[in-house]
């Protein structure tokens, strides 16, 4: 071991680090997979603001005598607008290892960011507002889908990575049915 005072200590010329412990694979991948999941909550998060700020001048033009300048709001984007409750519930998973939380945030996020992204490229009544406003919008969907798609698959690598990790040190569960 060096110390501050003096040389290295006698024998050793740097290539002992053998010996030494290592962080283990699994817990590198935890650890790159959350720094992954926390970017992509971020992008949410600021593509759910963009879809509040449309929404909510949608329903406040909607109200008002003003000419239409904005799309009204699509009946998909109510859904989408609760997405970001799951996206919550990650961000409080990662913190502690959190995995029943990190489960509901993937059921969530394909229940309540996915499908109401697919009904909406799928929706018919999307050229209601002109091409440029379609265009967008097409746009802002397809960010969004590729968005949850990223952060429901790197979230199931943490469920996974975390699980096989345990199920190595611990002997194998059975399944027992109860009749």
């Amino acid at each position: 071991m060096a110390s501050r005072a003096g040389p290295r200590a006698a024998g050793t010329d740097g290539s002992d680090f053998q010996h030494r412990e290592r962080v283990a694979a699994h817990y590198q991948m935890s650890a790159a997979l959350k720094s992954e999941i926390r970017k992509l909550n971020a992008a949410h998060a600021v593509l759910w603001l963009l879809m509040v700020v449309q929404v909510s001048s949608g329903l406040i033009l909607l109200q008002s005598a003003a000419p239409r300048l904005v799309c009204p709001p699509y009946w998909w984007q109510y859904p989408y607008l609760l997405s970001a409750a799951p996206t919550a519930l990650n961000l409080l998973s990662l913190r502690r290892n959190h995995t029943g939380y990190l489960v509901a945030s993937v059921m969530g996020g394909g229940l309540l960011g996915a499908a109401p992204l697919m009904y909406g490229a799928a929706s018919p009544t999307a050229a209601s507002c002109g091409f440029p406003a379609v265009s967008v919008l097409y746009l802002a969907v397809i960010i969004a889908a590729q968005l949850h798609g990223w952060q429901i698959y790197y979230s199931k690598r943490l469920l996974t990575s975390g699980t096989t990790a345990r199920r190595s040190r611990t002997r194998p569960r059975t399944l027992v049915l109860m009749l």
